[in-house]
């Protein structure tokens, strides 16, 4: 159901709040460029500190902006099942076309507990679910076969598979069906991951290099692996790059290199280093986006 380039778009801060207008210019600048999803309120979106109020109209601005050109996967997450089920609610009700629901954080559950996480999110209310693992934030590992129980739940689409190991991408890959959308967390993995049979990214450098990371997907689908080795190639010095500090503060400060928005983070994330910034400004010439 969900494939290809999607990005894990920013919330752009103007003053302390959300900027709207910037949001809208983002979400243009990623549908021409050939983008084929987006997900507000993920943790590149900064959802840990947006308030539930803001959290909900990040989603509404991006709905009504995309105006289901793509598929608006929005980022209804928690530790606690209760607030994951209220902000679904909500984005089913807005009128998403599924959620992003990363592992409860913090909290340790033990497999079953994630299991039935998912399964009372699903169970009440009916909109495409794709969970997110990623146990460097989360501190829970998302098991192969906890996928697959999960993967047998209809409305349970896919999973953000964020890991760092093919090996357990691979796992997944083959005890799901065909059917069930195994989605790179990592933009460095998305070439290693399609060649597995896995369908697309939820990419980071999308939010400023969209064009390339579609490019490569594309290629793939197409059969020119050359075409997407290049890709992968020339898109790893600013994957590199945009992880030299705190996802998302290097590429909301390379968007603002970009004179596309600010690069205001709120605390506990804070702006760059100099030395850091340094480094990414000589990658951002080096790959062509600013001069």
């Amino acid at each position: 159901m969900f494939k290809g380039a999607i990005v894990a778009i920013v919330t752009p801060f103007k003053n302390g709040s959300i900027d709207e207008q910037t949001l809208r210019e983002l979400i243009e600048f990623q549908i021409e460029s050939g983008t084929d999803g987006i997900v507000p309120c993920g943790t590149t979106g900064e959802s840990p500190t947006l308030s539930h109020e803001e959290h909900d109209r990040v989603i509404e601005i991006t709905i009504d902006a995309v105006k289901k050109r793509v598929p608006v996967i929005a980022g209804t997450g928690s530790n606690s099942t209760a607030e994951a089920l209220r902000l679904t609610e909500h984005a089913y009700q807005a009128g998403a076309d599924g959620v992003l629901v990363v592992a409860p954080y913090y909290n340790w559950p033990t497999q079953e507990g994630l299991y039935q996480h998912y399964k009372t999110l699903a169970e009440s209310i009916p909109i495409p679910i794709v969970p997110y693992n990623i146990p460097s934030r989360t501190g829970v590992n998302i098991l192969p076969e906890t996928v697959a129980r999960l993967a047998k739940i209809e409305n349970i689409v896919g999973i953000k598979e964020a890991s760092g190991s093919l090996k357990q991408m691979n796992d997944v890959i083959s005890l799901c069906d065909n059917g069930f959308s195994v989605l790179s967390g990592d933009d460095f993995f998305t070439l290693p991951l399609l060649t597995l049979g896995g369908k697309g990214i939820i990419s980071v450098i999308s939010n400023v290099a969209p064009a390339d990371m579609a490019g490569l997907v594309d290629a793939f689908e197409a059969g020119n692996l050359q075409k997407a080795r290049e890709l992968h190639d020339k898109m790893v010095p600013l994957i590199d790059a945009l992880f030299i500090e705190t996802n998302p503060t290097p590429v909301k400060a390379a968007l603002a290199m970009m004179g596309k928005m600010s690069a205001d983070v709120r605390l506990p994330l804070y702006q760059m280093s100099e030395a850091n910034l340094g480094k990414l400004r000589q990658v951002m010439q080096d790959y062509g986006l600013i001069r």
